[in-house]
């Protein structure tokens, strides 16, 4: 292993969303270069499969399917990490769900999903790790927490607006946590993808956001995951002194 690819060596990375996106695709790119990585999502048959996969490349996974929603099973995920991984030191918090309509539609139930995953499921997880990058970066000088935010936290979309409030959340309580984890030596960062070819789309149901998707789909080339993992693994391998706090990254044509 090139020191390049052992830039996360004797880490130990938990990545929520893992089950398919930028979360798979993160979770493979920080094995690749030698960390143990902590796989949570809901189907567990999509971890399963990514963890053999990741076992076969010589990497270590441990499968966690639990709900970020749920605060006692990302307790629960924490223990577990502690116990067969060792402390965590870098947590990426990207599972996210985007669903889409006007307002005056009062879809509740939708609105009442994505603060329950992109707001609450964060903090719950937050809440679950940040003793152990706490603890880790006592002993090791750093620690990561990252999470996904989106281009919606900057901007403005028809039909996304408790999506793009729940982004905007993200960001913002991202800044703010540095104020209580800088110090500590754990750095706190928000990536802001522009389009990125993911489930998030399949998400959406309404037909107005469908056709916008669809429209800026066949003039825009979207971002991969694998852009985005590489952002996560750059980010968290600077120098110890080093917070990139807020990153957006976008498809060179989406203006």
């Amino acid at each position: 292993m090139t020191n390049i690819q052992a830039r996360h060596q004797n880490r130990v990375a938990v990545i929520t969303g893992a089950s398919s996106g930028i979360g798979e695709a993160t979770a493979r790119r920080l094995a690749a270069s030698g960390a143990s990585v902590a796989l949570v999502a809901r189907r567990a048959d999509r971890l399963e499969t990514l963890a053999k996969e990741i076992d076969q490349d010589g990497g270590t996974a441990l499968v966690l399917a639990a709900d970020v929603a749920d605060a006692d099973a990302m307790r629960a995920a924490a223990a577990e990490v502690e116990a067969k991984l060792g402390r965590a030191d870098l947590l990426f918090n990207n599972a996210g769900v985007m669903l889409a309509a006007p307002v005056d539609e009062v879809a509740t139930e939708d609105w009442q999903r994505m603060i329950d995953v992109n707001m609450t499921g964060l903090m719950n997880t937050i809440g679950a790790f940040v003793p152990q990058l706490v603890a880790s970066a006592a002993e090791k000088g750093v620690a990561d927490l990252v999470n996904t935010s989106s281009i919606g936290a900057q901007a403005i979309f028809p039909s996304f607006g408790v999506y793009v409030a729940s982004k905007a959340f993200v960001t913002h309580l991202s800044k703010n946590l540095r104020a209580d984890l800088g110090p500590k030596n754990v750095r706190v960062a928000a990536i802001e993808p522009g389009l990125v070819e993911t489930e998030l789309q399949g998400h959406v149901t309404d037909a107005g956001a469908l056709e916008w998707l669809d429209g800026v789909r066949e003039t825009l080339t979207w971002l991969k995951p694998d852009d985005i993992a590489e952002t996560v693994a750059f980010l968290t391998s600077l120098p110890a002194r080093v917070n990139l706090q807020q990153v957006t990254v976008m498809p060179t044509s989406q203006v």
